[in-house]
């Protein structure tokens, strides 16, 4: 039986030939804060400690379990060392994701420290496993006059930075990637984890990555790839091409939708499948866990929502895009906020 998880993921593959079926749970954007010595947010420490409770019930226990980003808010070793400890108390095999919180401080070096390296691959139970770091970005701003690292960490923490920069995966990682995917059949299935996405959603908020087309040209050959990204703090789901597009939501707070922040002009595309949320003014709509179903190798995703209607995303054949079984008419739709 599964548990119900705030804000974890679960992601069955089932598709993997030759193989049993096996589980991933995916952990994202905890944004630990140290408000002082010792102290730290204690909404933000308790979303990410019921993760990981209810993540150590889930039966079957999962193969592993990946964090998404942002462990920490503001990059410091007090921030990433107590999330750390509170990760510790799970009981599979942690994978990490790096996320522009915990980079921008001192360019991931304590990070690092932590958990390894930012970008790297494994192979399991018949699935090909990428993980990236898309939160780079150019050497000029990263090195730029800030005076200070603390100012660098909080102008990148900040949603709508008038100084921020797009994020990039960069060229140094893409060859790494064409080279990592070189061997790799094309029949076998790919599961990509970054922290922003792998698309171009809204640039205002990096809710983008500046190279996300010459990545999905990395992945064109294969013939199922899925991307699962954290960062955006909402659901968000698409499909370009060969590639199906999934966030997973954080253990921190949600985030409204960039079409109703007003004080800015819009450059949101339109998305294959409208996303669809209700009020991120509510402390906890917008987390809630999800249940991942890969067993043809497009995912069918069931939302269970705090404060919200169950949701179910799945790949329909017929339209070749995953589409909102609930929320596909516009209709049917709730209303995104309008606070601002």
């Amino acid at each position: 039986m599964l548990a119900t998880v705030l804000p974890v993921t679960l992601v069955e593959l089932a598709f993997a030939k030759g193989e049993e079926n096996f589980s991933f749970a995916v952990i994202s954007d905890a944004h630990i804060q140290n408000v002082r010595s010792g102290e730290f947010v204690r909404s933000w420490d308790r979303g990410l400690i019921r993760a990981v409770a209810e993540t150590n019930l889930l039966n079957p226990a999962p193969d592993f379990v990946v964090f998404g980003g942002d462990l920490a808010h503001l990059g410091t070793k007090a921030e990433l060392d107590h999330g750390a400890q509170i990760l510790a108390a799970l009981h599979p095999k942690m994978r990490f994701v790096m996320g522009e919180c915990d980079y921008y401080l001192d360019l991931g070096e304590y990070w690092s420290s932590l958990f390894g390296p930012a970008w790297y691959s494994f192979d399991h139970k018949g699935v090909h496993f990428v993980v990236l770091n898309s939160i780079l970005t150019d050497e000029q701003w990263t090195h730029g006059p800030w005076g200070s690292d603390e100012l660098r960490m909080h102008e990148m923490a900040l949603l709508d930075s008038a100084h921020a920069s797009p994020f990039m995966v960069g060229e140094e990682q893409r060859a790494w990637l064409a080279a990592d995917l070189k061997g790799i059949p094309r029949s076998v299935p790919v599961v990509v984890f970054s922290h922003s996405p792998l698309q171009k959603i809204y640039r205002g908020w990096n809710f983008w990555t500046e190279d996300a087309e010459q990545i999905q040209e990395l992945l064109k050959p294969f013939d199922k790839v899925d991307v699962i990204y954290g960062h955006v703090h909402q659901i968000q789901y698409n499909q370009i091409g060969n590639i199906s597009f999934h966030s997973v939501v954080a253990t921190a707070w949600p985030l409204p939708y960039p079409q109703s922040y007003t004080q800015a002009q819009t450059y949101l595309p339109k998305l294959t499948v409208p996303m669809n949320r209700a009020d991120p003014f509510f402390e906890r709509d917008g987390t809630g866990w999800q249940l991942v179903n890969l067993a043809t190798g497009r995912a069918d995703i069931y939302y269970n929502l705090y404060n919200n209607a169950p949701r179910n995303v799945a790949f329909n054949p017929a339209t070749g895009r995953p589409e909102d079984t609930t929320y596909q008419a516009p209709e049917t739709r709730i209303a995104p906020q309008q606070h601002y």
